[in-house]
């Protein structure tokens, strides 16, 4: 199966989601890789639905992405004694320590570590932002505020902090676990939440010791400051737009995705654009315009993929939510501007001899009759950088590992293909031109070859062929 576009979908399965009839039409539809929200649903429930993908991907012969995504630490607030309280502007509110249940006046916040980060001036949002507070004063175990915005509280509403970098870890004890049951069960990526700094990224890594590849959730100020450090860590990058929206103005969100987007392409690490983006597809069989423009804007942007999160996890309509995200995605690629833009924003990196292969790799393809690139790959990083190429023409990623072919599945522009492992050069062109004309890339045409001699050795592309998809080279019985 070829798809006719090359940014990925990511679908999150949910209720809405959970048999193979669904998941397999959703495959079908367009996704490449799912999203296992580890927010929701027992390790049983994961367990079920990574069982159908594998099947899946069994019974259709293509890799397919799974990425498990760990909950973070929540921070909420307490109950309430009726449940609820209506907090009216500029009234005094205290949150404190103590348990006792809440009233109009007051409300337990039971973590200590946000006292303890808190300085007076310091904001606090309620409920995703929808109640914000001012910090008057403060100490180790209370926060004197001010409501600057009202609205009613209720029972376990969560807390943003904005305005401090938090002393909290970013694995909580119940992310501990769900690391290991993830990588255990043999996730592609991990995908971590509540990222503030590259400790917490490295912290992740040595937990999932090279099981499943690390995600870093960008939705928080304090990861969008230090971006360039985390990114370093990171073996990819989501922008997680909806706790961006609520802690930092909404109005600075769309400049900083475009940021994140471009530095993620820089490092040549795949980069997924999340949140909202057909949201009222969880009830409406059609988007609004204004989603499928933000959905196209991501794409014009350059990301690697886009996601949908409840439109295909709860929603009544998951299919047509992924047809949708397809269309636009293939409307989008095929307009010329996007290639204008697309080149217009690429980086040029020349730091080593496999930049310089792959750069050279994508120039051939533009200015030759070349239909695609061939990429030999054991880890997957020289496609990476043939993709952060973003090239006009598609990108074969042959590997003799199916963990390599699944993890690249979420990588711009690729078709991923598992072959046998290869000694030399040339039978991994032959093995490329079989792939190429097998999966209707190319018949009599011509595709450029990369790998790396020695075979089977990370980091070392160093060898560029233009080979022909003739029948006397595919059915060549001598590859040596």
């Amino acid at each position: 199966m070829r798809r006719l576009r090359n940014v990925k979908i990511v679908a999150t399965l949910g209720p809405a989601s959970n048999d193979y009839a669904t998941i397999r039409a959703l495959f079908e539809a367009g996704a490449d890789v799912f999203r296992l929200n580890m927010s929701h649903g027992t390790h049983d429930d994961i367990r079920a639905r990574h069982v159908i993908i594998r099947q899946i991907e069994a019974d259709t012969g293509r890799p397919i992405a799974i990425l498990a995504d760990l909950q973070g630490p929540k921070l909420r607030v307490g109950v309430f004694a009726d449940g609820a309280a209506d907090l009216v502007d500029g009234a005094p509110f205290r949150m404190d320590l103590d348990p006792a249940p809440g009233t109009v006046k007051r409300v337990n916040l039971p973590h200590p570590e946000i006292f303890a980060a808190l300085e007076p001036g310091a904001s606090l949002l309620v409920n995703d932002g929808k109640i914000r507070l001012m910090v008057k004063s403060c100490g180790p175990d209370f926060a004197n505020c001010t409501v600057t915005v009202g609205g009613t509280i209720s029972n376990r509403k969560g807390v943003n902090v904005p305005d401090v970098l938090l002393p909290v870890a970013a694995l909580s004890g119940k992310d501990r676990k769900d690391l290991e049951f993830a990588c255990e069960l043999g996730v592609d990526w991990l995908a971590l939440s509540f990222v503030q700094r590259p400790e917490d990224v490295i912290e992740a890594r040595d937990l999932a010791r090279g099981r499943a590849a690390i995600l870093s959730k960008i939705e928080k100020p304090a990861a969008v400051k230090a971006y360039a450090e985390i990114l370093a860590v990171s073996d990819g990058i989501m922008v997680a737009r909806g706790d961006l929206g609520v802690e930092l103005p909404i109005h600075a969100v769309p400049p900083i995705q475009k940021q994140l987007v471009r530095g993620a392409r820089a490092a040549a690490k795949p980069v997924i654009v999340a949140t909202q983006m057909l949201e009222s597809m969880i009830e409406s069989p059609m988007p609004t315009r204004a989603e499928v423009s933000d959905v196209a804007t991501a794409i014009y942007e350059g990301a690697d993929a886009i996601m949908l999160s409840a439109e295909s996890a709860a929603g009544s309509w998951p299919v047509e939510a992924v047809t949708m995200m397809n269309n636009v995605a293939i409307s989008v690629e095929s307009d010329p501007t996007y290639r204008s833009i697309i080149e217009a924003s690429r980086t040029v990196v020349r730091a080593s001899v496999a930049d310089g292969i792959v750069a050279a790799a994508r120039e051939i393809a533009e200015n030759s009759d070349i239909k695609a690139i061939c990429c030999f790959s054991q880890s997957g990083t020289t496609v990476s950088l043939v993709a952060r190429e973003r090239p006009r023409v598609p990108i074969i990623a042959l590997t003799p590992l199916i963990e390599t072919a699944r993890r690249l599945c979420l990588t711009w522009g690729t078709h991923c293909v598992i072959t046998e492992e290869q000694s030399r050069f040339k039978g991994a062109v032959i093995a490329a031109a079989r792939a190429a004309r097998a999966y209707g890339f190319a018949l009599i045409d011509q595709v450029v070859v990369t790998a790396g001699v020695p075979f089977n050795v990370r980091g070392t592309t160093n060898i560029l062929r233009v080979a022909p998809c003739d029948e006397r080279l595919i059915y060549s019985v001598d590859p040596e």
